[in-house]
């Protein structure tokens, strides 16, 4: 049988046998030890088949697990289950004293399936949302619970896992004392002569956005937290109002600008956790590589902005610190993300993604893996070096591949 579930992609429809959403532990694990193929919906935000079952297998939505989120505030740690999202996250963290160091633009998406997927936030010092992770737990195969924490030769692998390795029911994440932001606005930043190592680090987080109809950045959106030393920002006019990334949409749907102090989740994310994103109005791609090219890459995409351009909402650049996730798009290497928010035709964008990739090629960018990529898999392969690794670690917890769906194994696995 076939469902047809709406997310920020618009209708996608996902080939399964069934859809579950079950309301306990117990009854999760039977589930998964009843079923020859599983995959986890996680809230929606992806943009390909990276949670398509197959039509042999079982879609699971965590959302009626119940929702926990407990903190400890002597081992300053937070565990999280499974289909709790950010902004729920946040909330009780903060109620705590407490911070997660980064937040992702968006505060709507899980906790999980954003960290399975190398999900990140922005800031030169700033590791993706996984580098938060202490440890994993997870419903393998069989139906019986593992647990991989620090320390464990096979975290690296357990962390940003694509869903291969099994059912991940909770995290534990590191926290931090609480810490208040304040966000301002620049705008018409010049790309020629772009210093871009001292704008990225700037602040505790810095964002660059443009439609590249004309070169240079449209925005900047700089994010200093209260605490630290305030840094001049002398490249670009300050904004004289609060602004949306995408021209003429509602500024009213951001988090608060122009220099007002608040809570860390309230300014680190661009949207406002009451704010819902709309539904099948858009199409995302994102490249991540390294920071050292970052110039270049841009010089690069600025020379087929014309094709760029009339397809493109909006395209931010950020930057992530280096992380040790064998999977992790920032694996090695201090990175920085091009990200593409395209409007609602694939058939339109899908040319316009491949020249994109043709531009980046040089600086073999890795992609988001929840995002539209046309890269083959045998090239996303070359660029994964821990990759036998993790085929290693597949072998030894779902040696059936039962949680390896199409889109993982193409990308495992080299035809023969």
């Amino acid at each position: 049988m076939t469902r047809t579930l709406t997310n920020w992609a618009g209708n996608i429809t996902y080939a399964a046998q069934e859809l579950h959403r079950p309301s306990s532990l117990a009854a999760l694990r039977a589930l998964v030890a009843d079923s020859s193929r599983v995959r986890v919906l996680g809230s929606g935000h992806s943009f390909n088949e990276i949670a398509e079952p197959g039509a042999d297998g079982v879609l699971l939505s965590l959302t009626a697990l119940p929702p926990a989120v407990d903190v400890d505030t002597t081992a300053r740690t937070v565990r999280v289950s499974g289909g709790v999202r950010y902004a729920e996250l946040a909330r009780r963290v903060h109620e705590h004293g407490f911070a997660l160091h980064n937040m992702a633009s968006l505060p709507h998406i899980s906790v999980a399936g954003s960290v399975a997927t190398g999900t990140h936030g922005s800031g030169v010092t700033n590791g993706s949302l996984a580098a938060a992770v202490r440890e994993v737990e997870l419903i393998t195969a069989d139906g019986s619970s593992l647990t991989i924490g620090r320390g464990d030769e096979r975290f690296a692998g357990a962390v940003t896992s694509l869903g291969a390795l099994g059912v991940v029911t909770a995290l534990t994440l590191d926290l931090e004392p609480d810490f208040e932001v304040s966000q301002h606005v620049f705008t018409e930043l010049p790309l020629e002569g772009l210093d871009f190592e001292a704008v990225a680090a700037s602040a505790y987080s810095v964002s660059l956005f443009t439609d590249w109809g004309r070169p240079g950045f449209r925005q900047v959106w700089v994010k200093r937290r209260t605490d630290r030393p305030v840094t001049g920002f002398p490249w670009a006019a300050p904004a004289t109002g609060a602004m949306h990334p995408v021209p003429g949409m509602p500024a009213r749907n951001c988090t608060e600008q122009l220099g007002v102090p608040g809570p860390w989740h309230e300014r680190l994310p661009h949207f406002r956790a009451e704010f819902t994103p709309s539904s099948g109005a858009e199409l995302q791609s994102e490249y991540l590589l390294a920071r050292s090219d970052a110039l270049d890459a841009l010089h690069a995409l600025d020379a087929i902005r014309g094709t760029i351009a009339p397809l493109l909402q909006i395209c931010e650049v950020r930057t992530v610190a280096a992380d040790r996730q064998w999977l992790s798009p920032a694996y090695g290497r201090d990175t920085v993300a091009l990200h593409f928010t395209w409007v609602a035709d694939t058939e339109a964008v899908l040319p316009v993604v491949r020249r994109v990739e043709e531009a980046l090629e040089p600086f073999e960018p890795r992609p988001h893996w929840g995002k539209v990529f046309t890269v083959p898999p045998a090239v996303l392969r070359g660029r994964s070096p821990r990759l036998a690794d993790f085929r290693a670690l597949v072998g030894e917890l779902d040696p059936a591949g039962t949680f390896t769906n199409a889109f993982v194994g193409d990308f495992l696995h080299p035809l023969s």
